[in-house]
């Protein structure tokens, strides 16, 4: 990895992390076709790569935290009054439980996918194929929202559950997190900006978790020190101030605008890389 990939990398995930066209996906590619064209093999990631995609997602993580911190201040203030006077009438605080009950059904259906996701990773034609059938699926939602003619600005327990399992099937690769988690809040009748919101909320939990679960067990600390960190520091910090610029002008986006402009381009670039890594195999 050098300086001008990473910072690549970095721009890309900042990007795709909350764009609905699936960041994983992104990486996957860019990865690959950097492979490509300088005839590196398509082969397992090294201990470096996994560890800077994991700062890739740090990166964001800092952006979503920074741009909803007054949310995720209340919503922790919130669940400790909850905790103390033993009563959940303020919504912030039910707000912190649907993202604590989403995390739980996300950790449960991802874990059993997390094998063959990393699998999928050397197999970036199979990726495309995945990154199309998000394409439809954020057409579909944005066909069935319109139909509806009440839309909800709350959530509850049953909407939160189906988006904790569309986050959880979004740990494949081109299947896009913040895509799915957004189509499904559209599905059960959510406004488009609270389903938007909470889908960055409830990215949260997870990125933290893998930022820091991941490092713990996964890194050698003698292998760590020969890593390029210059590169990976340099990389990350683009994720974050990218990742942030994205929040800030994809929430207004979509408060106004359909998502159908993002399933054109799910599919799009789905279908090119599904043919051009099936012909530079």
């Amino acid at each position: 990895m050098n300086f001008i990939q990473a910072i690549l990398m970095g721009i890309v995930q900042g990007l795709s992390e909350f764009l609905p066209v699936s960041s994983s996906a992104h990486l996957v590619f860019t990865s690959n076709f950097y492979k490509v064209f300088n005839n590196i093999e398509i082969a397992a990631q090294s201990n470096e790569e996994i560890f800077f995609d994991i700062m890739l997602h740090l990166g964001t993580l800092i952006a979503v935290l920074i741009f909803f911190r007054k949310d995720v201040f209340e919503i922790c203030k919130a669940l400790i009054n909850a905790c103390k006077n033993c009563s959940l009438a303020e919504y912030k605080a039910k707000l912190g439980l649907f993202i604590i009950l989403g995390t739980i059904v996300t950790i449960v259906l991802a874990l059993p996918l997390n094998d063959f996701a990393q699998h999928l990773v050397f197999h970036p034609a199979v990726v495309g194929a995945l990154l199309i059938l998000t394409g439809g699926v954020l057409f579909f939602s944005e066909y069935l929202s319109k139909k509806r003619e009440v839309k909800f600005d709350e959530l509850d327990w049953k909407k939160s559950l189906l988006i904790g399992i569309a986050q959880g099937l979004a740990v494949l690769p081109g299947f896009s997190r913040s895509g799915w988690t957004i189509a499904t809040g559209l599905f059960s009748g959510l406004n488009r900006e609270t389903a938007a919101r909470y889908s960055f909320l409830l990215s949260i939990p997870i990125i933290l978790g893998a930022s820091m679960v991941y490092p713990l067990i996964k890194i050698d600390v003698a292998d760590a020190l020969n890593y390029n960190w210059f590169s990976i520091i340099t990389g990350t910090i683009f994720s974050a101030v990218v990742g942030y610029l994205c929040i800030k002008y994809f929430m207004k986006f979509i408060s106004k605008f359909s998502l159908n402009i993002f399933g054109w381009y799910c599919i799009i670039v789905g279908i090119f890389t599904f043919i051009f890594f099936n012909i530079f195999k």
